[in-house]
């Protein structure tokens, strides 16, 4: 049974916003509304976390992959309003040298970090999403799906951007490093706005049924895996 049981956590999404305790609101995060203000068969809205610049929230990023490699192709998955004007890092995944190895970046012409265990792709050739927005101070649904040599932003769940992703054949993300939330290492700019939904799935598909699956429209009851309720409702 111990292969199956690999299996199947492979395919269960690793929850960022669980890992890093969003929940039990660390310094710099509060509870706010979410995407949705009336969502279908709930009570009340979406429950999304405020983060400000205080907020240093990090875990090793064997928390995400306790038994397991990280993806070669995946899905990053996020409900997100960053702070109209922004530019930061949604997502920082470090190596045990403490080179970065994966970044998301939530702004203006977005940025995909992305160095393998060869150092591949180069800066020069990491994927640039080019007339895309992340920061008008509005709501986004982002899906980024990487698959082999290729990298798919789908924002807003119509608008798809692909860009090259020029890595290794067999690349490798070690799972030794940390994962560092809403900045980079040493980097001035950190992540202010909200978040609600922020998950790594080891499937490059997960990011076409995004809007489907993780984070539907408010007219759709929330899925339960996924859903973000809020856990003291009754504020006991």
């Amino acid at each position: 049974f111990a292969s199956l049981s690999v299996s199947l956590s492979a395919a269960e999404p690793a929850d960022l916003l669980k890992i890093l305790d969003f929940h039990s609101l660390p310094e710099g995060v509060s509870k706010t509304t979410g995407f949705c203000t009336h969502r279908k068969s709930s009570k009340g809205p979406d429950v999304a976390y405020r983060v400000t610049k205080d907020a240093q929230l990090s875990t090793p990023t064997k928390q995400l992959y306790p038994s397991s490699m990280f993806p070669e192709d995946f899905s990053i998955l996020a409900t997100v309003k960053p702070k109209k004007g922004s530019q930061s890092f949604l997502l920082s995944v470090y190596n045990e040298q403490g080179i970065q190895q994966l970044g998301l970046e939530v702004g203006r012409s977005p940025v995909f970090l992305y160095e393998d265990h060869l150092g591949k792709p180069g800066p020069e050739d990491y994927p640039l999403f080019r007339g895309v927005n992340l920061a008008d101070g509005k709501w986004h649904r982002v899906a980024i799906s990487v698959h082999k040599q290729s990298i798919t932003l789908v924002f807003d769940c119509k608008k798809k951007v692909t860009r090259t992703l020029s890595r290794s054949p067999h690349p490798i993300i070690d799972t030794k490093g940390i994962v560092v939330f809403g900045t980079r290492i040493l980097d001035e700019e950190v992540f202010e706005g909200d978040i609600q939904q922020l998950m790594i799935v080891s499937d490059h598909r997960a990011a076409f049924d995004y809007c489907e699956h993780y984070s539907p429209d408010c007219e759709v009851p929330a899925p339960e895996q996924h859903q973000n309720q809020d856990p003291n409702t009754d504020d006991s």
